[in-house]
């Protein structure tokens, strides 16, 4: 009898690819680890148990089919590992790069409830399908037989971009709007290169390109069309906006130069990377080069942001959070980066008010402490009197998280119903809003969430709307007939 390929995590420890030294990979933006070998993807696929209930699907907002691409991956038989990885998730090695791994897929793994060490998932996942392009085997999207309908996408982030693949392999004519002058939404701007550098995302693009679907690029909303115009052009519509407002800090000098919001940061950095000549980067603005930086926030856009400080130079970074390590809803691996790289951390403290009059000098701040738990089973900061204290600032970065845009003003369409947090309100078995034929998933329902939770929706999107068309042509027909 052959022997088992699986089940080698007794003997076999855990090993992710080895990341380059924290002083070399702070000198650019490249990714921080290489990818894997081959031999030792499989080793590490072999590591895998094989659950009978397997949690890492369970916990996967994918439920990616992980124990039989791994057990592929560790028989060698890479390209069926790729086919069925690819079965599930239209963007495997983005979501192998940045999905948190410790809270899904591997920290649900058995075998680290054992104490052996999960397997390496994310690393694997990134490796079976970056090395399906090497060889090329990512296939072009085949469009089915036109149906002729066509779809309105308004946004070019993942839950967008998912959908608009899965409706064009269906046959509709598909139409992505987007404000940006690139599409990926905040995979292309908001993400830093040392996460996922930008060719990963571009070469996306270009094969939903060359599959027919069309690009309108620069394109708001409100501005270019109203939302009632595009139901005109098409015929059903969906809003895969994201959640773009940034929460604000109420403190004094906060209208100071120098206190910047996050995503302005990040997009000018991103932005340098392609090459673009960005104003607010060039004249300093935007650049923390030979700066004192303060990261006020401990979510994964504050560590973006303490990283690209990094890299560009920043004479010291801190990050202010008001919650302890242990509570903070950042990647710890993220954190654990960031440490290596020469971040400092000042946990427990939250920011007062900004000095300066011409330009941010510093930040005023007070030690929190932890009471009891809030609605979110946190425990809820609450300062401790006589603590306050000064950090040096010449950039402070704004990354406190992320609210809906007022989309019913902003696309000139009062009737689109919202919830009172201001996401679109759906009907949750259709994923329709309360207009008809618009539907809308991804952060612009979900509040600010994970790239693989907008996949998801824009996989189940691409379902409904499918549903809703075919019924659309159907009573069309119907309709001509009986004329």
């Amino acid at each position: 009898m052959a022997e088992n390929p699986m089940l080698k995590f007794v003997d076999r420890d855990q090993s992710y690819p080895a990341k380059r030294p924290a002083l070399a990979r702070a000198e650019d933006f490249r990714e921080i680890a290489d990818k894997y070998a081959l031999e030792s993807a499989e080793d590490q696929s072999a590591r895998c148990s094989q659950c009978g209930v397997p949690y890492c699907s369970v916990h996967c907002p994918l439920h990616n089919h992980i124990p039989d691409w791994l057990r592929l991956t560790a028989e060698g038989r890479l390209r069926e590992a790729y086919e069925l990885s690819n079965a599930t998730s239209t963007m495997p090695e983005i979501c192998g790069r940045i999905c948190p791994q410790d809270r899904l897929c591997e920290g649900n793994c058995v075998i680290e409830f054992s104490g052996h060490g999960a397997v390496t998932i994310g690393s694997v996942e990134k490796f079976i399908t970056d090395t399906a392009w090497e060889e090329g085997w990512v296939e072009p999207i085949v469009p089915g037989p036109a149906r002729g309908q066509s779809v309105g996408i308004i946004g070019a982030g993942p839950a967008g971009l998912t959908a608009a693949e899965l409706l064009r392999v269906r046959g509709y004519d598909v139409h992505v709007y987007d404000r940006h002058d690139r599409a990926g939404g905040l995979l292309t701007y908001g993400i830093p290169g040392f996460k996922l550098e930008k060719p990963v995302v571009m070469r996306r693009v270009d094969r939903l390109i060359e599959g027919g679907i069309v690009f309108h690029q620069s394109f708001e909303v409100g501005r270019d069309a109203t939302l009632e115009e595009l139901r005109g052009r098409h015929d059903a519509l969906l809003v895969a906006t994201g959640v773009y407002k940034t929460r604000d800090i109420k403190a004094p000098g906060v209208g100071t130069k120098g206190v910047v919001e996050a995503l302005d940061y990040l997009t000018a950095s991103n932005r340098k990377g392609f090459g673009d000549a960005v104003p607010a980067f060039d004249d300093g603005s935007l650049d923390a080069n030979g700066k004192n930086v303060v990261v006020v926030g401990g979510g994964d856009t504050a560590m973006d942001c303490v990283r690209t400080a990094i890299r560009q130079g920043a004479k010291s970074v801190k990050c202010l959070y008001r919650r302890d390590r242990a509570n903070m809803p950042g990647s710890q691996r993220e954190v654990a980066n960031a440490e290596e790289e020469g971040v400092e951390f000042v946990w427990l403290s939250a920011p007062e008010a900004f000095d300066g009059t011409d330009g941010v000098t510093g930040v005023r701040a007070t030690k929190m402490r932890l009471g009891r738990p809030d609605a979110s089973g946190r425990r809820a900061p609450e300062p401790d009197p006589g603590s306050e204290f000064r950090v040096e600032a010449d950039l402070a970065i704004k990354a406190l998280g992320f609210d809906p845009e007022d989309l019913p003003k902003l696309f000139g369409s009062p009737d689109l119903g919202v919830t009172r947090w201001g996401t679109l309100r759906v009907d949750h078995k259709t994923m329709m809003t309360s207009l008809d034929g618009v539907f809308a998933g991804g952060d612009i329902v979900r509040g600010a969430s994970l790239v693989v939770w907008a996949v998801r929706d824009g996989r189940d999107l691409a379902e409904h709307m499918h549903k809703y068309l075919k019924t659309k042509a159907a009573v069309a027909r119907e309709e001509k007939i009986a004329a």
